[in-house]
This record gives C-alpha cells, structure tokens and sequence, in this order.
C-alpha cells in the first residue's frame, strides 16, 4: 500500500493547474493507510463519542472494520447513513440545526476530504480564508485592514440560507470538470443524498452540504471558488486609474512653502530667516491636515473582496452608485449562475466612516490628522484613512450574557453592568471552575487579540473575574470578600491543587493583559485539520493495534480500540481506568473479549 501522504502530496502537484483531468480517485480509497491517517485526525474530537442513526461510536475502531468499509466501496455496496438531526441553541435564543453523521462515515469523509483539498486548495484565490491550511478569520481580517485602507464604502455580503441552498447539480458538474473519475463522483453524490432523520422520520436533501459532514466545508470552498473567481475578473474591470490628482489645497500650499524656502536661499538676516523657517514650519503643520491626493478624483477606482465561508465583505473606492451596481451583478451571477440568492436586507451598503460588521469584528475608516515621526524625523500623517478593527461593548456585553455572569439594569436609559455568580458551575471543583473561566478569558482575547483597541477587552476580563469570585461563593455559601482573602495572595488568585505524587501546585487566574497582538492566529476558528503537503509518519494509535497485543490482558487476538469521551470522568476504580488515567490517553487497544468487559463493567 503506497504511503497516503505521498499519494496526496503527488495530487497537490497539479493542484494549480486548472486543465488537469484527476484521474483514479476512487482506487485510492481502497488503501488502508488512507483511513488510518483519517482516523489519526479525528480521533481526538469529542463529537466522535455521539451516536449516529447507526447507533455506534467511534469507540471499538478495528482494523477489521477498516477492512469491511473497504469491501463495500470496492463493490460499490456502501451507502451512508443519514445525519441525526439535533438542535443547538444560538445567542439571539433561537435554535441551529446539527447534523451528527454515524463514525463510519465521518471516516470516511475524512478520506475524500484529504483528497479533495489535495485537488483544490492550489486553486483557490487568496480572496478565500475559510477552512483553508494556513488561513482563518484572523487572516481575512488582517488582510482587509492591510489592502483596504482609503476605502469609502463597504458592501457586507449575506447569502440566504447558503449550506442549504448549494445546487447539488451545479456541485456535481464543478466536480467533473476536473476529476474524471464516476465512482468518486457517484460517492459524493451518495453523501449529498444521504438526507437526515428527524424525530425518527427520514427526509432526503435535495440541496445542501451533507448535515454536519466534515466533507461540507470544502465542497462549499468548491462552489463558491467559482464566485472568487467572478470577482477577481470583476475587480479586472472595475478597476480604473493609476494615480490620484493632487489635491488643489495641499499643492497650492507646496507652491508656497518651495517659494518660502527658494526667498530663503537669499536671505542672510538671521531675524527674517527666523521668520521665514517659522513661516514654513506652519504652512507643514497646515499641509498635514489634508491628504495628498484629490479623494473626489472619480478617474481612481478600486475594489477589494475578501470571503470567509459563506461570510464575505467588499471595500469600494468609488461612488454609492457604483456599490448599488456592485451589488446587482453580485446578486445576478450568484442567482443566474450558482442558484443563490444575495439578500437583499442583509447585504448592506455602509459608509466607510461607519462601521461594517464582518467575523464579529466593527471595520471601519479612521478619519485622523494626527501625525508621527517617520524614521527621518520627518512629520507625516500616517493614521488617516486606514482600516480599523473594533471589539465593542455589544460583542461583550453578548458574550458575557451568554455566559449568565452578568446581570444588566436600566436606569435613567443608562446600563448597569452587575457581575453574576454562575450556578450550574457550582458542582464543578474548584480546580474546573478557574480553569473554566481561564479558557473562556483567553479564547475571548484570542479571537479579539488583532482589535485595534483590544484593552477595551479589560472590561470584559473584570466582570468575568468578579463572576468567579462569586460562583465559589455562591459555591462554598459565604461572602465573595471571603473567597477573595482565602485566595488571593499578593495580587494573584490562585487554586491549590495535588497532583499524583502529593505536590502541591497552583492554577492561577489569567492576568497577563490584553496587549494587541499584529500577527494572525491561522488556525484560529477552523475546527478542520490541515492537509497539505503532509510529512512525517503516523502516531502511535495505529501503531498499537497493528501490534496485536491487548493492553489489558496480553491477549493477541483481534483488537479494538476503546474511547472515552473525556478522561476526567474516570474515576480510576478499575485497572483500565487507571491504565488510561497514567498514560493521558482517551484510548485503550484492547482484545473484543477485554472490550465487552469493559461495558459491562464486569472486568475486575
């Protein structure tokens, strides 16, 4: 069996290359190794330990159920199951619906995903950040404020109901034009049919990406590559002029700062060389509150587009009627074209000195005269009309109400902020609890980190500290003064705990502040694995089931892997609690016999 990450790295070569017809796709899902790096790249996922239709998990992977999925492709037997269908809440109180495929099918998802991005992700336009290697909402957002800068309005774009709306015929023949291979064809076509059960009925899907498939991301990259693509030839002809006039004021003030400077060539008085160095001297501190270029100039046009998913947001350096234009084609080409529909509410046309809403994120064009020393000494007007990105108190005041630690009160039309203690965390431990609020502190400043005015996010950090402060409280039924004192030393709140060997350590609240960080998180927000150009060997996990030896009883007959969704919820009472709990794996190679033991809890 050839090596998978030569197999996809050799795809990758012609990736770029849009003429080239990938051949024998299907063949490559008959290759064991395939789902063991698939298997390496999923395993560790939470979701894994839900049921599907099927009924089954991910705990009792085995090799022989490799071999078994494997048989079915090869004849053309396999059909997935349809998703279960469930809902989750969202913050505005209304419910999502989510898809849970059954394992072996995520699985084998993961397979084709591999292949998939091996085929497209050198094709893809830069203008696309969504669930890519290497990109992330960070990267759409840096690269917005980095070429944006001097925009006059933003187009945001919202596409009605997107992941299931995707015309599965139009899906299908982007698909063929560059793989020539029907049974890899059929497969996918299989996934985008597989439909979903809810409330123990069956419905087909008709449109849409498969529910909750971890093939879903990268199919919709495949769709809308074809919008990318209209908008990189549109920004072609959109495009106009190489350079702006000058504006009238600042030039006509040049004019008379070089005839002040050429009188001053010839004037040897040093009392009326003072007065002309002074004179020049005002007219640059006039001459920088002007911009150099003439912003009415209607011979300069420029348009940006950046995507995320199905999320995408244009700068325009032009007039409103070129937006409203902007906006009917966009509109047309996704209807005509890709069966989408732009929302007409929802896709807002916004001032660049207002604020567009894009990834979580306020952008908007900063209107400034104020000035810097460049390297030279020389004063220049660096801060007009760049791009800026905001975190503001509505994101946070969302966030900390969907956490229920704040309560918030009216008065006189103002609001009142109350730190709240959080009851369902009362029976969590001490050490959970901090490390609880520790993570959602810091992912909150992860994601906010590139915000311009990310310190606005100390706010955030304040009534989340206090809400902890009375969670133990409320907790242990005493005073937050109290927990403070016990706590608290030299300015550091801490949780003692004891690990194994009986030392005792600390677990601190976060208190490193909430410095803007420049560099992009890129993997930030995309839950998928990267793919591309893939080296090194494989773990351990395949590795101890090829061995053929139980952890648990020595025996060497057929093993299976054992799960748990999470190790914490181990109690370390049995001899395979214990094993996992001192290795710090979620995952057992045990023979079936040992296996069946294990559930039914009859294994001393």
């Amino acid at each position: 069996m050839r090596n998978p990450e030569k197999v996809l790295n050799s795809l990758t070569e012609h990736s770029s290359d849009l003429t080239y017809k990938f051949e024998r796709l299907y063949r490559i899902l008959f290759n064991e190794e395939m789902y063991y790096l698939a298997y390496e790249r999923i395993y560790a996922k939470p979701g894994n330990m839900t049921k599907g239709v099927d009924g089954k998990t991910i705990d009792g992977f085995s090799i022989s159920k490799v071999k078994q999925l494997i048989d079915t492709l090869k004849d053309e037997t396999y059909h997935p199951y349809p998703s279960k269908r469930t809902y989750i809440p969202k913050k505005n109180g209304k419910k999502r619906p989510l898809g849970i495929p059954a394992f072996y099918d995520k699985l084998l998802q993961e397979a084709i995903r591999l292949i998939l991005e091996a085929i497209y992700e050198g094709s893809f336009e830069k203008s696309s950040h969504g669930f890519r290697p290497k990109k992330s909402c960070h990267t759409a957002l840096k690269s917005i404020q980095n070429s944006c800068n001097g925009t006059r309005w933003f187009i945001e774009g919202d596409i009605k109901g997107f992941f299931d709306n995707i015309n599965h015929e139009i899906l299908i023949s982007m698909l063929k034009e560059r793989i020539a291979d029907d049974r890899f064809i059929r497969l996918i076509r299989k996934f985008l049919n597989a439909g979903y059960i809810e409330d123990w009925v069956f419905r087909k899907s008709y449109s849409g990406t498969p529910q909750g498939g971890i093939i879903s991301p990268i199919l919709a990259n495949i769709y809308l590559d074809k919008f990318d693509k209209y908008m990189k030839e549109y920004i072609l002809r959109f495009d106009k002029g190489t350079r702006r006039k000058e504006n009238p004021i600042a030039k006509r003030l040049g004019h008379q700062k070089a005839k002040l400077k050429k009188k001053l060539e010839n004037v040897n008085d040093e009392t009326q060389r003072k007065q002309l160095n002074e004179q020049i001297r005002e007219i640059i501190k006039e001459r920088l509150k002007y911009p150099a270029g003439d912003e009415m100039d209607s011979n300069i046009k420029r348009l940006k587009y950046v995507r995320y998913a199905d999320d995408f947001l244009i700068s325009v350096i032009g007039s409103k009627e070129d937006c409203k234009q902007i906006k009917d084609d966009i509109k047309n080409y996704l209807y005509n074209v890709l069966k989408l529909e732009l929302s007409d509410e929802k896709t807002l046309i916004t001032n660049a000195q207002k604020s567009a809403k894009f990834l979580g994120y306020d952008i908007f064009v900063r209107n400034s005269n104020d000035t810097h020393r460049d390297k030279n000494g020389h004063l220049v007007r660096s801060y007009d009309h760049k791009i800026v990105l905001y975190v503001t108190t509505e994101v946070m005041r969302n966030k900390l109400l969907a956490y229920n630690a704040v309560k918030i009160t009216k008065k006189n039309g103002t609001e009142f902020w109350k730190p709240t203690g959080r009851s369902y965390m009362r029976n969590l431990d001490d050490l959970e609890i901090i490390s609880q609020y520790n993570s959602e502190i810091i992912g909150f400043y992860n994601y906010y980190s590139i915000a311009n005015n990310s310190c606005i996010i100390d706010s955030f950090y304040n009534i989340m500290e206090y809400s902890m402060y009375k969670t133990y409280a409320g907790k242990y039924r005493t005073s937050k003064k109290k927990i403070i004192a016990k706590y608290k030393k030299k300015g550091v709140f801490a949780i003692p705990y004891t690990n194994k060997r009986g030392h005792t350590f600390y677990r601190e609240f976060y208190d490193k502040g909430f410095k803007r960080n420049e560099t992009p998180d890129v993997n930030l927000n995309d839950s998928l694995p990267n793919t591309i150009a893939i080296t090194g060997g494989r773990n351990g996990l395949i590795t101890r089931l090829q061995a053929g030896v139980c952890e648990l009883c020595g025996s060497t007959d057929e093993l299976e892997m054992h799960h748990v969704r999470k190790l914490k919820d181990l109690k370390g009472k049995s001899e395979w609690e214990v094993k996992m709990i001192a290795r710090k794996r979620k995952t057992l190679a045990v023979c079936i016999k040992c296996h069946h033991k294990i559930h039914a809890g009859t294994l001393d």
